[in-house]
C-alpha cells in the first residue's frame, strides 16, 4: 500500500510540473515574448525560476512536455491538412451554365480571384548590444568607485539607449584569478552595482536594470600572466530593447 501511494505522489508531482512548464515562464522575457539571454548565451531567469517553468530550450527545462506537445501539434495538422485542398477553384463561382442569366462580364465580376489578407505590421524586433569595458579603466585597484573617464563612456551609454524601447540593462562584472574567490565575487557584485547605481542617478528606470557578479568564473584570457588578467578585469553591460521607429 505504501509503494502505491508513493507512486500516486511521485505521478502528481510529474503532472503538476508539466501544466507549471506550459502554462508560466519564468525566465526573462522580451515584450515580443524572446527569451533574453546572456553574451555566453545563458538565459536569464527571475527569482521565481524552477526547472518546471524555464522556457523551452533553455538550460535545466523539462523537455518531456514541450515535445509532447510538438507531437500533438503536428498530429493535429497532419488530420487538417487534406481538408484545405478539397474544394477545388471551379466551383467556387457559378459558370454561364449553370446561371443562364448571367453575362460573361458579370459571371466574371462575381468570381475575381481572391485578394491575398493584408499582411500584419511586424513587432519591433528586439535587439541586443553588449558593451565590454575594461575594468582598470572604471576602477581603481580593488575598488568599486566610478573613474570620471569611466563615467563619460556611461552618459555616451545613456545616450544610445535613448535611441530604444529598452527592456533591460544587464552589468556584469568580472575580476582576475589574484585572491580568494569569494572576495573576488563580492568585488565584481560591488563593481556592478556601482555601474546600476550610477546609470539610475541619470534617468534610467532602475526597474530596467539587472546586475550580476561572476568574479573570477568566466576568464576570457589566461590569469598566469598579466595581460591576460588585466582582460579578464571587466565588465560587460548588454543593453536589450526594440529600436525606436
Amino acid at each position: 500500500m505504501k509503494k502505491v501511494k508513493s507512486l500516486v505522489v511521485a505521478l502528481s508531482t510529474l503532472a503538476f510540473a508539466g501544466l507549471a512548464s506550459a502554462g508560466e515562464i519564468n525566465n526573462w522575457l522580451s515584450s515580443s515574448g524572446e527569451v533574453w539571454k546572456s553574451g555566453y548565451g545563458e538565459c536569464w531567469r527571475n527569482s521565481s525560476w524552477t526547472p518546471a517553468t524555464a522556457a523551452p530550450g533553455c538550460d535545466g527545462a523539462i523537455v518531456s512536455e514541450p515535445k509532447a506537445a510538438a507531437n500533438t501539434a503536428s498530429s493535429s495538422a497532419a488530420t487538417s491538412a487534406p481538408q484545405v485542398d478539397q474544394a477545388p477553384a471551379a466551383t467556387q463561382a457559378p459558370s454561364q451554365a449553370d446561371a443562364p442569366g448571367l453575362s460573361a462580364a458579370s459571371s466574371s465580376a462575381a468570381s475575381p480571384a481572391a485578394a491575398p489578407a493584408p499582411a500584419a505590421a511586424p513587432a519591433a524586433a528586439a535587439v541586443s548590444s553588449k558593451v565590454t569595458y575594461a575594468a582598470d579603466a572604471f576602477f581603481d585597484f580593488n575598488k568599486s568607485v566610478i573613474k570620471p573617464e569611466a563615467k563619460a563612456k556611461l552618459n555616451d551609454l545613456v545616450e544610445k539607449i535613448k535611441a530604444v524601447n529598452l527592456e533591460v540593462i544587464i552589468a556584469v562584472g568580472h575580476t582576475d584569478a589574484v585572491g580568494s574567490d569569494e572576495y573576488n565575487q563580492k568585488l565584481s557584485m560591488r563593481r556592478s552595482n556601482a555601474v546600476r547605481a550610477y546609470l539610475i542617478s541619470k534617468g534610467v528606470d532602475k526597474t530596467r536594470i539587472y546586475t550580476e557578479g561572476k568574479g573570477e568564473k568566466q576568464p576570457v584570457a589566461d590569469n598566469g600572466t598579466k595581460e591576460g588578467r588585466a582582460k579578464n578585469r571587466r565588465v560587460e553591460i548588454e543593453v536589450v530593447g526594440a529600436r525606436k521607429n
